[in-house]
């Protein structure tokens, strides 16, 4: 039986608009733990970043944590959001695939976003989602997860 975060339908409707910032939530295939595999979360982090190395994208944060992904991000001109997280999870599906030739199914379909509003404050969602890790019990300090980045966060500090 699909839950309702699986549907399809989900996405119908979906407005994007370039030059706006969204956080994006999407997460793995029945909740499966894919992404305890360093190489598997490498292959995700890689992914976000080619985007951005694309153009698609300009991501401010993400987190991979071991069943779902969450990313801030700004959309660039060149493709709207569902395209920009299909692309992504598109990416991160076939190497995974390629990588241990298995066919398993790595994303649940659909994704979760918020368009960010102006008076919202983009480094607020960053501390959310580098905080990720702590709240889940995966480390005791961010410093000690290693798939994840910040914009904000030079020489060390942890916004």
């Amino acid at each position: 039986m699909k839950s309702r975060y699986q549907s399809k339908a989900l996405r119908h409707g979906c407005f994007s608009a370039a030059n706006n910032s969204y956080l994006v939530t999407t997460a793995c295939h029945d909740r499966a733990p894919i992404f305890l595999s360093f190489n598997y979360a490498r292959i995700a982090v890689n992914a976000i970043r080619h985007s951005d190395t694309q153009g698609f994208s300009s991501t401010y944060a993400f987190v991979i944590m071991p069943d779902h992904l969450h990313w801030l991000f700004h959309l660039r001109e060149k493709d709207s959001l569902s395209r920009v997280v299909q692309r992504v999870k598109s990416q991160v599906t076939r190497e995974i695939r390629q990588s241990d030739s298995s066919k398993q199914q790595v994303w649940q379909f659909g994704f979760h976003d918020h368009a960010v509003r102006d008076e919202e404050s983009l480094t607020n969602i960053a501390r959310y989602i580098v905080a990720n890790p702590l709240r889940a019990g995966l480390v005791l300090n961010v410093r000690d997860y290693p798939h994840w980045d910040c914009t904000w966060v030079g020489d060390g500090d942890v916004l």
